[in-house]
């Protein structure tokens, strides 16, 4: 029987709820270099279809006719980018971003049973030092074994480059660890390295399907403030448990089975 040994984390939509913030940031950066561009929540959703915000930039500067050849193009993308992320930054300083429901708890859970944390995520470094240092002070370092990057893989979700690089590092089979993502791109990267993967969706993917997902809930939970589950396995609490974890690695189940878990929480509580 498999037994559950990490837990790997995307970053922006998953850990927290950036994307409103990264939505902002590219329209300052576009105001700055003199550009009528506008994403709107709608567009940016569509966007969000393509991974990396120098991919977006690249993508969009085509189908608005700012033509270049493709090395000016690149340049041009990293260049509002750059800008981009310093918007960002401070952004997210100012507005002191919290960490997801559930998210806090289960990483803590987790670090008390010596669970294996990992970090794969399209965003850059800076980027994750930025939110991480917020939430959960300067030795946040400390408690993920890998963190990956585009900053050290250059290929973005959906390519399971990413995923294969933090199971390399780490040592471990897929069927050893759980992914945790909020797109279709993160997801579709997780299942192509072979990792099960726990969906939790946001404003910009509350009506996107996730077909593959071992559990599609709309965050983590908390005993008080429990998910609402959307596709995949049927927990007997309403919020994400290394229990409820381990029994999904444990199963084998795939998203579409109506498969029930006892958790040893709803366990105890019916025991008492």
């Amino acid at each position: 029987m498999h037994q559950l040994r990490a837990l790997i984390f995307d970053m922006d939509g998953t850990l927290a709820d950036t994307e409103e913030i990264h939505r902002l940031a590219f329209n300052a950066a576009f105001y700055d270099f003199g550009l009528e561009w506008e994403w709107t929540p709608e567009l940016y959703e569509a966007l969000l279809a393509i991974s990396g915000g120098r991919e977006r930039i690249a993508h969009y500067a085509v189908e608005q006719g700012l033509y270049h050849d493709r090395a000016t193009l690149a340049e041009f993308a990293s260049d509002v980018h750059r800008v981009k992320t310093g918007h960002y930054a401070r952004m997210l300083i100012a507005g002191q971003i919290q960490l997801r429901v559930g998210v806090r708890r289960l990483l803590r859970e987790a670090h008390a049973q010596k669970m294996r944390l990992a970090i794969a995520t399209s965003s850059a470094y800076s980027n994750v030092k930025t939110l991480l240092d917020i939430n959960l002070g300067s030795d946040w370092r400390e408690m993920f074994e890998v963190v990956a990057t585009c900053n050290i893989i250059e290929a973005k979700k959906p390519s399971p480059a990413v995923y294969n690089y933090v199971l390399q590092e780490m040592r471990l089979a897929p069927d050893q660890c759980i992914a945790f993502e909020d797109t279709e791109n993160g997801l579709t990267a997780a299942t192509a390295a072979g990792i099960k993967t726990v969906v939790t969706t946001h404003y910009f993917t509350r009506n996107h399907r996730f077909p593959g997902a071992a559990l599609v809930v709309t965050h983590l939970g908390e005993p008080d403030h429990p998910f609402r589950r959307l596709a995949g396995v049927q927990p007997d609490v309403g919020y994400v448990t290394l229990g409820l974890l381990k029994e999904i690695i444990q199963s084998g189940s795939r998203s579409g089975r109506t498969t029930r878990f006892r958790s040893p929480c709803a366990a105890s509580a019916s025991a008492r």
